[in-house]
């Protein structure tokens, strides 16, 4: 049976969204484990090989359950197509390495996760394809750096680690303006809590690791535009390239998402309350919030976002020996460079995360050797504000005088 055409609504939408039922009439989505398809006759086979009909080829590019989970997420999305890969980051390097060739440039925020920055530094210089970051929340350095043309950008907004927030109207807007296309990285925000194509941007990529699975089980990415770029630049370059998910990763995060908004909503719900009661510890130097006031940008987040989202990040008086001491106290919160997971999650960006864009680039973006990105998972919002405050008491000056 078809859903209604009248809108319906996220949380509805994440649970009946691309359903692609067997005659079986099964109530949870197959996982259909199969690497390739038969054909009825050679014909029917070279019939979809030359696109003149429809017809499942190999799992590689296609499969009746990456079709569900790429349904679902263009419902969500409000994009016209989708595909799958391997990890979150496949996605981000599937949707630059298709669209770029030799001689183009690519503009960047200087807040990128790591491996994100090591693609735009490192790896697009081998292919003679120039770059320039410019600092995300500073439209000048956008409007210089988009002065000439350039095929690519590529921004995330929340940044990892320390939440800072781009202005993707104004930057799409710039961009469009130089030829490019505008690549977001909506990880931090998830499509709950922000809409980067309705902002102008021309390409959403996801980690589906987090907060679309949310439990720590699988590894997945997503790549959301129009279909007209999708089919005839990224959709060549996975069928070839081979960056696809697998049909047994794709049905978990299909399950992950039936729940998503309980989780975002419960956990950001409890990242707010966390960064109120950070905010008030001596120990802390400060608190990243994107909804708090006191965030830079706060009248940003309350323009594009719809919500703050489940990740705080927060610096230590004290530095790198401080910041070990407190996520060593912790006895509920992990050590983990994961994150919307439904447990609760703390890294140390300076030596894990940011740690091979080198100290000069990581004092830039104001990831200092004090700085702890938190990720708030479901645990009870009071248990878990208890255990930072212990473990904020034995990183504290006065406990490490009396040792």
């Amino acid at each position: 049976m078809a859903l209604p055409d009248r809108p319906l609504r996220p949380a509805t939408l994440l649970v009946r969204g691309g359903t692609l039922r067997s005659n079986h009439g099964e109530t949870a989505e197959i996982p259909y484990l199969t690497s390739g398809f038969v054909y009825d006759t050679a014909g029917q086979a070279e019939d979809t090989f030359e696109n003149r009909i429809e017809h499942y080829q190999y799992s590689r590019f296609g499969n009746p359950t990456l079709t569900m989970l790429e349904d679902r997420l263009c419902a969500l999305e409000g994009a016209e197509a989708c595909r799958l890969t391997a990890t979150g980051m496949a996605a981000v390097h599937a949707a630059m390495l298709s669209h770029l060739k030799t001689g183009d440039h690519v503009v960047a925020s200087r807040a990128l996760f790591g491996s994100c920055h090591w693609i735009v530094a490192n790896l697009l210089g081998r292919y003679g394809i120039t770059h320039e970051f410019v600092d995300g929340g500073d439209l000048a350095q956008w409007k210089a750096a988009l002065s000439k043309p350039t095929a690519i950008v590529l921004l995330e907004s929340p940044s990892n680690p320390m939440l800072d927030l781009v202005d993707i109207s104004a930057v799409s807007e710039l961009a469009h303006a130089a030829g490019a296309l505008v690549v977001v990285d909506n990880v931090f925000a998830t499509p709950l809590l922000q809409k980067p194509l309705e902002l102008g941007a021309d390409v959403v990529t996801y980690s589906c690791t987090k907060h679309m699975d949310g439990q720590g089980r699988v590894l997945g990415g997503a790549v959301l535009s129009n279909k007209k770029w999708v089919n005839d630049v990224l959709q060549p370059f996975v069928r070839n390239t081979g960056p696809g998910l697998s049909p047994f990763n794709a049905w978990v995060i299909l399950k992950g998402l039936e729940t998503m908004k309980l989780r975002v909503d419960a956990m950001s719900k409890s990242a707010a309350a966390i960064a109120d009661f950070l905010s008030e510890r001596a120990e802390i130097a400060r608190v990243a919030y994107p909804t708090r006031t006191d965030h830079p940008q706060h009248a940003l987040a309350l323009k594009q976002m719809s919500g703050g989202g489940t990740l705080v990040a927060l610096e230590l008086k004290g530095g790198k020996e401080a910041a070990f001491r407190f996520m060593d106290a912790l006895r509920i919160i992990d050590i983990s460079n994961n994150l919307g997971d439904s447990k609760s999650m703390v890294t140390h960006p300076a030596t894990t995360t940011h740690l091979r864009i080198g100290a000069e680039e990581r004092a830039k973006l104001g990831i200092s050797d004090g700085a702890v990105r938190l990720s708030v998972g479901l645990e009870d919002v009071a248990d878990l504000i208890d255990d930072l405050a212990e473990a904020l008491d034995a990183a504290s000056p006065v406990a490490l005088a009396a040792e």
